[in-house]
């Protein structure tokens, strides 16, 4: 039974008491907070799928010169092999730093917005090669740079 007193074992609460918290619960988030947090952890994972996926086509611009179309008069022209390692490494650390994200890391927010702009630059460069998959990256890109921006640091995953 209740005192509405007050006089209780501090157990005891008034009718319509309004508790502004959960004793041992986590703390209210806010109306917009779990999109940004959610955003930012998909923008690792993003991070992280872009960065395999451009070192496989890394991997098969160095192995093969012929996997590419080659283009007449292009401003921005490399040889395959060139945007193979291009790809390879930016690949590389595109992936390491969307497993930095899924661990909050303290490094990997500032980073990845870094590397996620390069990697427009360089799939923009990249559009006459493979223009829907350029697009594709742009996007991507994009995404992970405003979720990056606007997010709190994600909750690392264990």
């Amino acid at each position: 039974m209740s005192d509405t007193t007050g006089h209780g074992h501090g157990h005891d609460r008034a009718p319509g008491h309004a508790h502004a918290h959960h004793e041992g619960g986590p703390p209210p988030v806010a109306a917009g907070d779990g999109w940004a947090s959610a955003g930012a952890m998909f923008a690792g994972v993003l991070l992280l799928v872009l960065g395999v996926i451009d070192m496989l086509q890394g991997i098969a611009g160095i192995a093969e010169d012929n996997v590419y179309g080659v283009l007449g008069q292009y401003v921005f022209e490399f040889s395959v092999m060139a945007w193979g390692w291009i790809h390879l490494v930016l690949g590389l650390l595109l992936a390491v730093v969307g497993w930095g994200i899924l661990r909050a890391a303290s490094w990997a927010k500032a980073v990845g917005v870094a590397l996620a702009s390069l990697a427009v630059i360089a799939n923009f460069i990249w559009l006459p090669y493979q223009p829907v998959w350029g697009i594709v990256s742009i996007g991507i890109g994009v995404f992970v740079i405003w979720a990056l921006c606007t997010a709190e640091t994600p909750p690392a995953l264990h």
